[in-house]
């Protein structure tokens, strides 16, 4: 087999990885990199996903980079828009020419005698090849791109319309008139039915619990206003700051004052929807905000399909499929020419990829995560995990700058390992991400853990992560070099 080497070896031509690369361009101009990708075209979820109404579930202030300015009218912007912007960033930064489409890493080994990843790379067309990278940033998401999660449904076989999966979504669906059913509450449900119900006969949610909703302007006001008196790169950088003092404000207060931000949310709700609407039982979870996602909707288009009765809402438990729909618990029956289940994601940490050490797997489960992005004990390996209380990006851009912080601190100490070592001192453990989302819950047994102290506790706060990753030291004691 044959092998080739690179600096650094980034894994994923997603939101996470592009920006990687636009940072090793930018301050690692000396650096060899490559960016390896399985699908053959760039941008991740906004490629994969083709669904009606894709759109970012954040502003595109904060879920676009600090470094390239988003210029496009709406702000929760469309999945067509944000795919024009990744491969605008793409070409402006020279990146195109380093993705290596239709191409996957199935295994990575540390190797201890050459201080290197050996990545097996497996091509559509051609043979196997091995790259031996100095450093590795893994930057594939969290979740399965091959399949969502799907609940095992009692009659799920014996239903004789169409299932269109939102991960899967069939080319040229036709729903123009049909009786429609998404199962599911999150940001997928919310966006598909305001979409599908402009021209369906009917869209019917289910959800088996509510969700919050928070209804926001698709393009921001203030910053629209910015945009007329500022520069370009001013108006967006001020526009960024404020909604990321918004979001870290209003997820502070949910969980200091979650009465009050509920009684917010709610109000919200009753003003869009009228008091005659049930919005205790549709939309009051029996959490408290931020346990799980809250879901943006732009315009309040989704509240206006329930008003205006294209669309409907039944939160109950599903008893089983029929031949021709849905029957609740309760024994009502939805008939459904297509049933769009929006359950979830499937958690996937790493893309699928083998971890191991001189040939011994690395069971994920068992290492702390060092500043949010590196885990214990294994050498010269980043790993991406944007937030889930605020925008992903926010996170991808201070792990892709750290990234490059450190290859230069390596390359400059004559360093060959940088490895982030617990100690002897116990360290109490404690979740990755402190959401109660079913998708995450399924898949704590999978995840690394999170400490209850700096460096290991997983703050998911972008100031604390900003002073930490950006500004603060990398020699800090816990993070050990060696040639």
């Amino acid at each position: 087999m044959t092998r080739e080497t690179l600096d650094v070896l980034i894994i994923g031509a997603g939101l996470s990885g592009i920006g990687q690369g636009c940072h090793m361009t930018k301050t690692c101009p000396d650096k060899s990199f490559a960016i390896i990708e399985g699908r053959d075209n760039l941008g991740g979820t906004w490629d994969l996903f083709r669904y009606p109404g894709i759109r970012s579930d954040s502003d595109m202030f904060t879920f676009g980079y600090r470094f390239k300015p988003w210029n496009a009218a709406k702000d929760i912007a469309p999945g067509p828009d944000i795919l024009a912007y990744l491969n605008e960033t793409v070409d402006e930064y020279g990146l195109r020419e380093k993705v290596r489409f239709q191409s996957r890493v199935t295994a990575l080994d540390w190797s201890s005698t050459e201080n290197r990843w050996i990545a097996t790379v497996n091509p559509v067309e051609g043979e196997p090849y091995e790259i031996s990278a100095r450093f590795l940033s893994s930057c594939t998401g969290y979740y399965d791109y091959g399949k969502g999660y799907l609940p095992e449904w009692d009659g799920y076989d014996d239903y004789q319309g169409q299932i269109a999966h939102p991960q899967q979504w069939p080319e040229n669906l036709d729903y123009a008139g049909k009786k429609v059913v998404v199962i599911g509450s999150g940001a997928t449900a919310v966006t598909i039915v305001p979409t599908m119900a402009e021209t369906a006969a009917h869209v019917t949610m289910i959800q088996r619990s509510p969700t919050y909703i928070f209804n926001v302007p698709s393009a921001d006001p203030i910053a629209k206003w910015l945009r007329k008196l500022l520069p370009n790169r001013l108006a967006y950088k001020l526009a960024r700051i404020k909604n990321i003092l918004l979001g870290v404000y209003l997820f502070s207060l949910s969980k200091r004052k979650p009465q009050q931000v509920r009684k917010y949310l709610r109000k919200l709700a009753v003003d869009d929807l009228g008091e005659d609407f049930d919005v205790d039982t549709h939309f009051n979870p029996d959490y408290d905000p931020w346990d799980q996602r809250l879901c943006l909707i732009p315009d309040g288009d989704f509240y206006g399909s329930l008003k205006d009765g294209t669309a409907s809402i039944v939160t109950e438990h599903i008893d089983r499929f029929t031949e021709t729909g849905i029957r609740t618990k309760s024994g009502e029956t939805i008939d459904a020419d297509i049933v769009v289940p929006a359950t979830g994601l499937q958690i996937q940490f790493g893309g699928g990829m083998r971890l191991s050490m001189d040939g011994k797997p690395v069971n994920l489960s068992e290492r702390y995560v060092y500043r949010g992005m590196m885990l214990s004990g294994i050498p010269n390996l980043v790993v991406t995990f944007g937030y889930t209380n605020a925008s992903w990006t926010l996170k991808s851009d201070l792990t892709a700058d750290f990234v490059c912080r450190l290859v230069n601190k390596m390359a400059n100490k004559g360093a060959e390992v940088a490895t982030a070592v617990t100690g002897d001192g116990a360290i109490e453990p404690g979740p990755l991400v402190g959401l109660n989302s079913g998708y995450l819950l399924r898949a704590t047994h999978l995840l690394p853990k999170s400490g209850a102290e700096r460096p290991w506790k997983n703050y998911e706060n972008y100031i604390s992560d900003m002073l930490s990753i950006r500004y603060g030291k990398i020699e800090d004691g816990v993070l050990t070099f060696s040639d």
